[in-house]
């Protein structure tokens, strides 16, 4: 049997890490939905990582392969909500765009993923976001990237001429992300009324856009 050569071996092994690399992207999307069944139906306190596997399929020792506690899947729950907006705000810098109309647009994508949830796991979901963020800053780590949803379109801005070159993009998305986290809270809390979330926040983003423009 003749050998392969170095090129298809190397060809077989990234086929190989490609297979495994979606494997794995699809084991831990089947636990984030397994638990997202779960907590729907029996509630997020009560909810146990036997029952999480249960409803996913999988056994406990490939659960903590993936997540090292029941609460990190419920921050991959905020994560995928928040890579949600960042695809719409994505896609609407490919055309003309002005800020205000991206940010509803992406904060109404945000809006519709919490629609889906029980207030109370919003607001569980929220709080270990805050946690999440504690457990990095007290480590010495940067901030998680995946919560990051609008340093692309404030980037952008600016180079376009929307945002003034001295403003801080790093500390405007984050001071945004902190209005979202905080937005969400309210609003699921009932304290918004029959305003709509995007709306709310939004005005509120461009709000804090328009003071940390002044001289």
């Amino acid at each position: 049997m003749p050998a392969k050569d170095g090129s298809a071996v190397a060809d077989l092994g990234q086929r190989r890490a490609s297979f495994q690399r979606a494997r794995s992207r699809e084991t831990k999307r089947e636990l984030v939905q397994g638990a997202m069944a779960m907590w729907r139906t029996k509630g997020y306190a009560t909810t146990t990582v036997a029952d999480i596997c249960a409803a996913a399929g999988v056994s406990k020792a490939l659960f903590y392969f993936y997540f090292p506690r029941k609460e990190d899947v419920l921050f991959e729950v905020g994560v995928l909500s928040t890579q949600s907006a960042s695809r719409t705000i994505h896609a609407m810098l490919d055309k003309p765009y002005e800020i205000d109309a991206v940010l509803r647009a992406a904060l109404t994508a945000f809006e519709r993923s919490m629609a889906r949830n029980p207030p109370e796991l919003i607001i569980e979901t929220i709080l270990e976001g805050y946690r999440h963020e504690h457990r990095i800053l007290a480590a010495g780590g940067p901030p998680d990237v995946d919560a990051d949803m609008f340093t692309e379109l404030f980037r952008r801005a600016q180079a376009d001429g929307k945002i003034r070159p001295e403003v801080d993009i790093t500390h405007l998305a984050y001071v945004a992300q902190t209005l979202v986290s905080e937005g969400a809270r309210h609003w699921a809390a009932g304290a918004f009324g029959d305003r709509a979330f995007a709306d709310v926040v939004t005005a509120d983003i461009c709000t804090f856009i328009t003071g940390s423009q002044r001289s």
